[in-house]
């Protein structure tokens, strides 16, 4: 078991994920949840910290609390995408993103497409420098990876264990999918709906995906891919569908890819050198622009005045 947990992968992998999150990090304060700082324009009285925030205690948000979150979050995950102070910055955006979370989900709904984010945020601390395009392994980075990986599916399993729980055979067999349709579908999921039948089977669907998405680590790499593939597809069809993104969820969910491979800095200079090449063979092949002298001394005309 301690085996599979810490299973070594490419520093460069490690280094490309913490980059991917804490770059989301920034943008997810920018286009994703900048009602956060709204929050605290509603009286303190409807503010209900969860556990965590009952148990540390923290202080209930104020326009300068979170405006002061706010701009050293943003400011902080960006240092920390470069791979600098790795442990130190990498703490620091958790505890922030961590209070941020808890601004966020304490005024009476709470999202589970947070969790693998979160556990991300709270494991790359633990990984140790790692450099872009390194290639020797690590175990610790491995232990990063992996745990992500797990809660990413716990994502899935607690999900539709929360819907037998809670709403039971109902669930399966009720309109769940058509009230989200009615709520905020698209023209096609307008047209999914018109198929008898479908949205029922699509709920039979959606909850044997997840319980079984724990089978995605008994599988071997290529097939492993290739079933992390199909949960991103099945994510799309949620966007396309009921406008429903789970962009936290995705990002934590590349722990799975061999993101080593993606070099886009890399890949930005080979273009860039290319494009230079091209050009010094189109000059060579031009030749030399011929003088004016000897232009005027081919027309038999005298090359001074």
């Amino acid at each position: 078991m301690t085996r599979w947990l810490t299973e070594p992968v490419p520093r460069g992998r490690v280094a490309a994920f913490r980059t991917l999150i804490y770059l989301f990090v920034a943008a997810d304060l920018v286009v994703f949840t900048p009602w956060v700082r709204t929050r605290v324009s509603v009286p303190g009285e409807l503010y209900q910290p969860l556990l965590v925030g009952r148990v540390l205690p923290l202080p209930t948000p104020t326009p300068a609390l979170v405006a002061v979150l706010f701009w050293a979050l943003l400011l902080l995950a960006l240092l920390a995408a470069t791979g600098r102070a790795p442990r130190l910055l990498g703490w620091a955006v958790f505890a922030l993103y961590f209070e941020w979370m808890i601004v966020a989900m304490s005024y009476g709904k709470v999202d589970h497409d947070r969790f693998g984010l979160l556990v991300a945020l709270a494991v790359l601390p633990t990984a140790g420098r790692a450099r872009h395009g390194d290639t020797t392994r690590t175990e610790a980075g491995g232990w990063a990876l992996r745990v992500t990986q797990i809660a990413v599916i716990c994502t899935y399993f607690l999900a539709a264990w929360a819907k037998l729980r809670f709403g039971g055979l109902d669930w399966l067999t009720g309109s769940v999918l058509a009230r989200a349709i009615i709520r905020r579908g698209t023209e096609l999921a307008d047209l999914i709906a018109s198929v008898p039948y479908l949205l029922i089977v699509a709920q039979f669907g959606i909850v044997a995906f997840e319980l079984l998405s724990p089978a995605v680590f008994l599988l071997r790499e290529r097939w492993r891919l290739a079933t992390v593939g199909f949960f991103y597809s099945f994510h799309l069809v949620t966007i396309a569908t009921i406008t429903i993104s789970f962009a936290p969820h995705l990002a934590a969910m590349t722990s799975f890819l061999p993101l080593e491979r993606v070099r886009p800095v890399v890949w930005g200079r080979r273009l860039l050198g290319r494009a230079r090449r091209d050009t010094g063979r189109a000059s060579d092949a031009a030749g030399p622009a011929p003088s004016l002298a000897g232009q005027a001394s081919a027309a038999g005309r005298p090359d001074g005045p």
